[in-house]
């Protein structure tokens, strides 16, 4: 089962995808990180989003928990819910979609299976995402035209949906490593392109 963000998992992706042989390459050089350069990556990532208008003026940032080798989310978390933004983060249900719950700091985190941390408040709904002024989304890449490539699991295409379906048009903006910028990546008619890409390097923002 694949994952998509953080260990958002959902139904795998078909087979012969164009999109697995980038994932492969991709996830193979996240595999070659040490947790030194993962922690300092996030303390990058974390003060360039802060600086990030999109986020700077969002009251609610739905968001996700990094684990292993993902761009680090954790300091940003933290730096936002210390500025009074209410802070989503993403349940996986059993079926694939996701419910919302506030974060409430790190020790309001659980343990919820393959490698997840899911908060421990309460649940609010798969549509709670439409309140949020800004969406953070998981990712292995981004192209020049800002189409994003996720693991295949599907559950941030529903939450994507959901938004579109709502009228809901929140900034969506990516974190990944410097090489993770690509030239292309392989598209479908369901995908969404985001507004901003950070990396290490800066921020890159691309035309609606």
């Amino acid at each position: 089962m694949n994952t998509d963000h953080s260990g958002h998992r959902a139904d795998p992706p078909p087979s012969g995808s164009a999109k697995n042989p980038l994932r492969r390459d991709l996830l193979a050089a996240r595999a070659l990180l040490t947790k030194d350069d993962v922690a300092r990556t996030a303390a990058v990532l974390a003060q360039s989003a802060l600086d990030l208008p999109e986020l700077a003026g969002a009251r609610t940032v739905a968001a996700y928990v990094s684990v292993g080798r993902e761009p680090g989310t954790r300091d940003l978390l933290e730096a936002l819910r210390g500025r009074g933004v209410r802070v989503l983060l993403p349940v996986l249900l059993a079926d694939n979609d996701l419910d919302w719950a506030a974060y409430e700091g790190p020790e309001h985190l659980l343990p919820a299976g393959r490698g997840l941390l899911e908060p421990d408040g309460p649940r609010l709904g798969p549509a709670a995402v439409v309140e949020a002024g800004a969406v953070l989304l998981p990712g292995l890449a981004v192209d020049g035209a800002g189409m994003r490539l996720g693991r295949g699991g599907g559950s941030y295409d529903r939450v994507l949906a959901r938004l579109a379906a709502a009228g809901a048009r929140p900034p969506l903006v990516v974190l990944l490593y410097e090489n993770e910028v690509v030239a292309r990546v392989p598209s479908e008619p369901h995908d969404h392109p985001v507004d901003a890409v950070v990396t290490p390097g800066g921020t890159r923002r691309f035309a609606s």
